[in-house]
């Protein structure tokens, strides 16, 4: 489904439609659209991430997002969208998904766009979710950031060129970036706090013609 704006050259944003909260990052950039400056397409082929300057891979549950981009035949053509520079943003599952290393998500691999190492379910099962308000400086305005954990996945190392963006007053990161890839261990598109959305527009704005083979 394509969201179809008059603006003349609108951000191209793709969203990950194989499987988890989808349809929730979709209405949160609805709600950040209120001129026509951004183009919405659900994933699920190949050809659709054609034209894309970014693509968001949602929540959900992270073997059966893994074993359908196979299916569907969109691992290597994400791992090539993320290497000619183009902006990723994994949230929850989609962060096991794009990480370096992942633990229990065999016979899948991760796609090793984002130099961290995650734990899946770290943080217990979906009776043990919690959330927590966290201040991250990199968003606009002070308020901090309402995010909400599901089965959620911790960040247990990260590389020399990961940013951490947000922590967990344990100290244990729980948002980091590296060049034009965005994690983020909890759903900020369950909230109604569209700011996390709008980071993630800024960074695909930056990145749009500046994108640099990562080879």
């Amino acid at each position: 489904m394509t969201l179809n704006v008059n603006h003349e050259n609108p951000l191209r944003i793709g969203v990950l439609a194989l499987q988890g909260d989808f349809r929730e990052h979709m209405n949160t950039l609805r709600r950040l659209d209120e001129v026509g400056e951004t183009e919405i397409v659900e994933v699920r082929l190949p050809a659709q991430l054609e034209r894309l300057d970014g693509v968001i891979i949602p929540g959900g549950e992270s073997t059966t997002i893994s074993k359908l981009m196979q299916d569907y035949g969109l691992l290597a053509p994400i791992k090539a969208f993320a290497k000619a520079g183009k902006t990723v943003w994994g949230t929850c599952a989609g962060m096991i998904v794009i990480a370096k290393e992942t633990t229990d998500l065999a016979p899948w691999k991760p796609l090793g766009l984002v130099d961290i190492s995650v734990s899946r379910n770290a943080y217990g099962r979906q009776v043990e979710s919690f959330e927590e308000e966290v201040s991250i400086p990199a968003l606009k305005g002070d308020q901090p950031f309402h995010c909400i954990f599901i089965r959620a996945p911790s960040i247990s190392k990260t590389g020399k060129k990961v940013k951490v963006l947000a922590q967990l007053p344990d100290g244990a990161p729980i948002a980091a970036r590296q060049d034009q890839i965005l994690v983020t261990a909890f759903h900020p598109e369950l909230t109604q706090d569209t700011r996390f959305h709008s980071f993630f527009l800024r960074m695909v704005g930056e990145g749009r013609g500046n994108g640099q083979d990562r080879s």
